[in-house]
């Protein structure tokens, strides 16, 4: 029974069906051929799926995104971070990374950030040499950085699950997510050196200071709605919300480079970008459910804790689990299904509940970009329009990458728990 819930995604995947269809019409197969279930479960377990208040940030955080790069502000950012890096090989990479952690400070949502960067990066990346699946990869592993570094939606939710402080795991998430940012860039620079990709201009620090002040207003949205966050004016799904408000504003008002009738095409393009994300959303959270109720990760959960095994071994099977789980699972599914789980057998062998979060936390974020079913593949695939199988190739020495940035994370408590606090 178990393997029918796998056979058919399989195959419809290696037919090329959209990844919608994949998980929709997995579900429905199963569901009608397979399990006992009735078939107003489909329509039920598919839209209640939306029906969760923490997804109301992709369309604002794609919105914010639209008018960050229509109204020149990304662009700014970006050309801030290239001043920064002009003279270190594969600089455009370097700043693709850079801007990405910097989205991820804004949004929280690591599929609005590969939606909202796509645009404007992908095109640079693949004149400056960078080949189309490489660029592609980089953007999609990038974009999971911005499920690390606060506003995360992924710890708000582990929060609330192990009953744990989220403005603690917000802190907690900053030293992983320059660390994974920090090995992303100096994989980019030695591959660029090898492949003797293009370097943008030399370091310049008059060129750097008009680009900072360029990019001043761009700059100060994250402080703006990250410290509206941690003083409680709003929470971060709100924080959407005022990061669209901010964006028009500056467009329209401030920078003067968008009309209205230019902001409501953005907004009508931040629609259909959302629709297909969440469309995938909802299809997916059919396949989560199923797998579920079917008892699969509670059956590999209580298999760990009846092996018995150390701190050390707890923490490299969770790690293996994690890893696969994330390939078929969103986040804020795995997170509902197995926090409840893991983390009463994480506190028994003495792992801080906080540093244990940004392990699940940075498990899922890799997740997200790894083959074959990581949402942010398909969410590259629909901006770049590359296949499925050179998404695959582009993101894998990514994936490597962020593998060894885990262990770090892992077995480096103090990186976690230095800002955030032991518990």
């Amino acid at each position: 029974m178990t393997a029918a819930l796998f056979a058919v995604p399989g195959a419809l995947l290696v037919l090329g069906a959209p990844v919608f269809l994949v998980f929709l019409l997995g579900g429905v197969l199963a569901i009608a051929f397979v399990l006992p279930l009735p078939p107003l479960v489909v329509h039920q377990v598919v839209f209640g799926g939306l029906d969760n208040y923490a997804l109301l940030a992709v369309p604002f955080f794609v919105f914010a995104g639209e008018l960050m790069n229509r109204s020149g502000m990304a662009g700014r950012m970006i050309a801030w971070v290239l001043a920064l890096t002009g003279r270190i090989p594969g600089s455009l990479g370097v700043a693709t990374v850079g801007a990405s952690a910097a989205m991820g400070a804004v949004s929280g949502s690591s599929v609005a950030a590969v939606a909202a960067l796509g645009k404007t990066l992908y095109p640079k990346l693949v004149e400056a040499g960078y080949g189309r699946e490489r660029s592609a990869g980089l953007l999609a592993s990038s974009g999971s950085i911005d499920i690390i570094i606060p506003p995360s939606i992924a710890m708000i939710l582990y929060g609330l699950v192990a009953e744990q402080s989220i403005p603690r795991l917000f802190i907690a998430g900053i030293l992983p997510g320059l660390v994974i940012a920090a090995m992303m860039m100096a994989f980019v620079v030695v591959a660029a050196m090898r492949a003797d990709v293009q370097r943008t201009s030399r370091f310049d620090g008059r060129e750097t200071w008009r680009a900072t002040l360029a990019a001043a207003w761009a700059l100060l949205m994250p402080v703006v709605v990250l410290g509206g966050i941690y003083l409680g004016w709003f929470s971060p799904t709100e924080a959407g919300g005022f990061a669209c408000l901010y964006a028009i504003l500056v467009a329209r008002f401030i920078h003067r480079s968008m009309t209205w009738n230019e902001i409501v095409g953005a907004a009508a393009s931040a629609a259909v970008m959302s629709a297909k994300i969440l469309i995938i959303v909802a299809a997916a959270g059919l396949a989560t459910w199923l797998m579920t109720t079917q008892g699969i990760p509670q059956a590999i959960v209580a298999w760990i804790d009846g092996v018995g095994l150390s701190p050390f071994g707890f923490l490299i099977a969770v790690n293996v689990l994690l890893l696969a789980v994330g390939c078929f699972f969103d986040p804020t599914s795995a997170i509902l299904v197995l926090a409840p789980l893991l983390v009463p057998i994480a506190v028994t062998l003495d792992i801080d509940p906080i540093h244990f979060g940004i392990i699940m936390t940075v498990n899922l974020a890799i997740g997200m970009f790894t083959p074959p079913f990581g949402l942010n593949i398909f969410v590259a695939q629909s901006v770049t329009g590359l296949p499925a199988h050179s998404l695959y190739r582009g993101v894998l020495p990514f994936v490597a990458v962020q593998v060894v940035a885990l262990l770090v994370i892992t077995f480096v408590p103090a990186l976690s728990l230095t800002l955030g606090g032991a518990h």
